[in-house]
Formats: C-alpha cells, sequence, structure tokens
C-alpha cells in the first residue's frame, strides 16, 4: 500500500534539524514545512501569504496537519526559524 501524502512529506524532511530554541517550539516544524510548500504551490510569494494560506485553509489543513496552535503569524516564522 502507497504511504499517505503527509507521511513522504514527514520521511523527506525528517532529518532537517529544527533551528529553534526549546522555548520557542510553539509550532511543529512538520507543520510549518507542510503549509509552507501547500502556501508555495498555490502561488505564495512570502511569509504573509503563506500565513494568509495556512488560515483560509486551516479547515483543510487540520484534517492532516496536528496545528495544536493554530497556523503560525509570518512573524513567528521569520524570527523564530530564519533568524534565531
Amino acid at each position: 500500500m502507497s504511504k499517505k501524502p503527509l507521511a513522504v512529506i514527514e520521511e523527506h524532511f525528517s532529518k532537517v534539524s529544527d533551528p529553534r530554541k526549546d522555548r520557542t517550539k510553539e509550532h511543529k516544524l512538520i507543520d510549518i514545512i507542510v503549509i509552507a510548500i501547500c502556501a508555495v504551490i498555490c502561488g505564495a510569494e512570502g511569509w504573509v501569504d503563506v500565513e494568509l494560506f495556512g488560515k483560509s485553509k486551516l479547515p483543510w489543513l487540520k484534517t492532516f496537519l496536528e496545528l495544536p496552535n493554530g497556523i503560525p503569524s509570518h512573524d513567528y516564522v521569520r524570527t523564530g526559524i530564519l533568524h534565531d
């Protein structure tokens, strides 16, 4: 039986190290990666677009992502992951 798309994505990105400090891990890294991939496929051109995509597609994203703290803000991703 073939794997579900999220399982394949998790497998490919499982070796990506999480640069965040433990105290800043409010959102799962795999959730952020999947939201960003989906948003870019749909035309997102920056982190604000990724956040807007996530918020607009929240019900759909929750069908396969945990999203324990909802959709991360563009500032969270930009400062928490890219510049930590």
